[in-house]
């Protein structure tokens, strides 16, 4: 009789630099209880809980198509090498390749919409909201610009 070892979920904890990032970084824990890594842009600013640094971009850089495929390249290795079966994110451009790979993998992804958006929505949450197996607002007025959104409370 084979014995069948189950793993841990693997989660994928994925943001661009500054406030996305900070709010991210609060779900270490869960990176304790699971089995999981976290992934960020690289930047002059010190990102202790990453495990991988992707090229930082956003959509006025004007080599933001090329950075983008060089991040969509760098996500997919790192995808084949971690295996993940959750992708969580608070955005920004970073989280692209990943989100496009858990649709691709049929993996579940959950979006936090970020902190910094009480009264409007944001480009990411629009575009990540249609394939969201969980979509969490950190604010009570951000569910009206959502179809899928819940109410989680702030991570701060």
């Amino acid at each position: 009789m084979k014995k069948h070892h189950k793993r841990k979920p693997r989660i994928c904890c994925v943001s661009s630099s500054g406030g996305h990032w900070e709010q991210l970084q609060r779900l270490q824990p869960l990176l304790e209880k699971y089995d999981g890594f976290m992934v960020t842009e690289k930047t002059q600013f010190e990102a202790k809980l990453a495990k991988y640094f992707m090229k930082q971009t956003d959509l006025k850089d004007k080599l933001m198509p090329f950075k983008m495929l060089i991040n969509g390249f760098k996500a997919l290795f790192i995808w084949i090498k971690e295996r993940p079966d959750f992708v969580v994110t608070t955005g920004t451009m970073v989280a692209y390749p990943f989100y496009i790979l858990s649709v691709l993998f049929r993996k579940k992804f959950i979006f936090i919409e970020t902190f910094g958006r009480a009264n409007m929505p944001t480009v990411a949450g629009k575009k990540m909201e249609k394939h969201s197996d969980l979509f969490i607002v950190q604010w009570e007025t951000q569910k009206k610009h959502y179809k899928k959104a819940i109410y989680g409370g702030c991570l701060y």
